[in-house]
């Protein structure tokens, strides 16, 4: 049996179960992992300048891809507190990433030794297992579990914290005897999936919300069959955004208080059965229950056993991963076509394309300083549908879930519903690695780009080419909206004459200059006119030097966004009338 350190043993099986990339920063307590790394010489390591940063490109690049595992690697003490927060965006939104930690010799664990520190009893509430190994032979074992619990049921990030002397021992282990753990998946029955054509064949005005968890089971594609065959139109969810073309004919559009259409909002409360597959009944989604829920009947199928009667009991609950559902769903629809038509959903559909057609917001504003509306039409028009979209919180990332628009699954990736601010770079840059082919297009407000800003430079170092899309209204303008309520404008305001850039007029940070000192190129426009021609010129730039490229359009102070407290009521705040951008149909894509 080979011989080798614990720490040459994870490498190992870091490859073994599909790894490539590794995102994080060496220290004296994880040194020896980073040995095995240099020595095993397969992976690939992007150094973060800071690791909650490594923590958000882990997890951007476990999004871009079916299958993808983001692995991020930090020292003992700070590292792993650090790690908390991306860990805990990931839990929230079910995303597998894998944490490793170095960590103080076994014998010092309880001697307050430097930079020790139970890091797996603080992430215990914001991963599926967190574990210090204190046995080097256990090291190969808890390595394997971790992948298995990462896939399993509802995914999730895991933390596994490294001693020192465990690192450094050697054990017996044969990588090519390693085989990783099977996967358990639980499957909706023909019998449930019966029920639900049941209940879809009793309705009127049927609906499906399609959840994030049909991203993660790369069942978007079953999802728009099963549409397609039933006839009944789609809405999804911040996180399953993407899941059917935003230009097909069944998209009905998002729901929701922020993150939503009007058309979406009408068509919900229009319904009278919803079918909601691997989604949890977010409360951005769904407002007041009292108002969401109505007289319309529920079907909840979720992967999480506990997830069912979560938020509210459903008429119907059935534990199962989405592709198996929808795999079952689709044979069961297809059995009863060969025995006669389904129900005709076409006048149903039609309404709700209406609604998609009509009731819609403006965006063709030409006022200087820049509405923001104008931007998302001048980014729709500017970016095809292969276009990855990365945001995170903020008026920014709302009123971009109102306007953009997406076509394809893991094309819009957000932070759903942990929302931490600087989230969005460090995760575009995720993106970046994972699909080097595609043009990924990050987009913040001022206050959300100046977190984590030093990580610009580390794609400017590796070579991870992206846009950024920074909307500058020197604002915490979500934050500032809500003070509304308060009758305050309070701590707020990022606003302050800069004397090394007057020509900013009070806008505080020159984004612009950070920027190109971090090794990137950057752009900044002040009028509507420019916001296109800027954006053909940042996909010229990315080419050319490969390096990420912002461009910042400088807005009006106050923007207010559509939002509200109900599902029915829903503030506009801007005109509706005018010329409104019809969705761009993307080619290639069924209709």
């Amino acid at each position: 049996m080979p011989r080798m350190t614990a720490a040459r043993a994870a490498v190992e099986i870091l490859r073994r179960e599909g790894v490539s990339h590794l995102f994080g920063l060496p220290g004296a307590a994880i040194n020896p992992f980073y040995a095995a790394v240099r020595a095993q010489g397969e992976l690939k390591h992007v150094l973060a300048r800071h690791v909650e940063g490594a923590s958000r490109m882990a997890e951007g690049y476990t999004r871009a891809k079916a299958g993808n595992i983001g692995v991020c690697v930090g020292t003992s003490g700070p590292a792993g507190t650090d790690m908390i927060t991306g860990l805990y965006a990931a839990s929230a939104d079910s995303i597998p990433i894998l944490c490793i930690t170095g960590q103080a010799p076994v014998a010092k664990l309880h001697k307050e030794d430097f930079q020790a520190i139970d890091v797996p009893s603080i992430a215990q509430t914001v991963t599926k297992l967190a574990v210090t190994v204190l046995e080097a032979a256990q090291v190969p074992g808890t390595f394997q579990k971790a992948f298995q619990v990462m896939r399993g049921g509802r995914p999730g990030p895991v933390l596994i914290d490294l001693p020192l002397d465990v690192q450094l021992t050697e054990i017996d282990f044969d990588p090519e005897l390693y085989v990783p753990l099977p996967i358990a998946t639980p499957r909706a029955s023909v019998a449930q999936a019966e029920k639900v054509l049941d209940l879809l064949a009793a309705a009127e005005h049927p609906l499906i919300v399609a959840g994030g968890g049909i991203v993660n089971a790369d069942a978007a594609d079953l999802l728009v069959e099963f549409a397609e065959l039933n006839g009944v139109p789609v809405v999804p969810t911040l996180m399953g955004w993407g899941t059917i073309p935003d230009d097909h004919r069944l998209m009905a559009g998002m729901v929701g208080l922020q993150t939503s259409h009007r058309y979406g909002n009408q068509t919900l409360l229009a319904s009278d059965l919803v079918v909601g597959i691997g989604n949890r009944w977010a409360n951005r989604h769904t407002g007041g229950l009292d108002v969401y829920r109505g007289e319309r009947k529920f079907v909840h199928i979720d992967i999480e056993p506990t997830q069912i009667g979560r938020v509210f009991a459903p008429d119907l609950g059935i534990v199962s991963d989405a592709r198996a559902a929808l795999e079952t769903l689709i044979h069961v629809a297809r059995t009863r076509m060969a025995e006669g038509p389904l129900p005709d959903r076409s006048a149903w559909a039609a309404e709700c394309r209406d609604r998609k057609r009509t009731l819609v917001r403006r965006t063709d504003f030409d006022d200087v300083p820049v509405k923001p509306q104008r931007v998302y039409q001048e980014m729709n028009h500017a970016f095809g549908p292969d276009v990855r979209y990365v945001s995170t919180i903020g008026l920014s990332q709302i009123q971009a879930a109102q306007m953009l628009h997406v076509y394809r699954p893991r094309h819009w990736i957000n932070a759903g519903q942990a929302g931490p601010l600087g989230w969005t770079g460090p995760a575009a840059l995720g993106v970046a690695v994972a699909d080097p082919e595609s043009t990924v297009v990050a987009l913040s407000g001022d206050y959300d780009f100046q977190f984590l800003i030093e990580e610009l430079a580390v794609g400017a170092q590796f070579k991870i080419p992206y846009i950024h899309v920074v909307v500058n209204n020197a604002y915490l303008g979500l934050i500032r909206q809500a003070q509304r309520g308060l009758d305050m404008d309070f701590c707020v305001q990022l606003s302050f004459d800069n004397i090394n850039t007057p020509e900013l007029g009070g806008y505080g940070v020159d984004h612009v200059k950070v920027a190109e000192g971090l090794g990137c190129k950057a752009l900044r426009v002040f009028a509507p006119d420019g916001i296109g021609p800027a954006l053909e010129e940042a996909k010229k730039l990315l080419v050319e030097h490969e390096v990420p490229v912002v461009v910042e359009v400088i807005l009006e102070r106050v923007t207010n966004v559509a939002m509200g407290t109900e599902l029915d009521n829903v503030v506009e705040f801007d005109e509706l009338d005018g010329v409104v951008d019809p969705i761009p149909t993307a080619s290639g894509l069924r209709d």
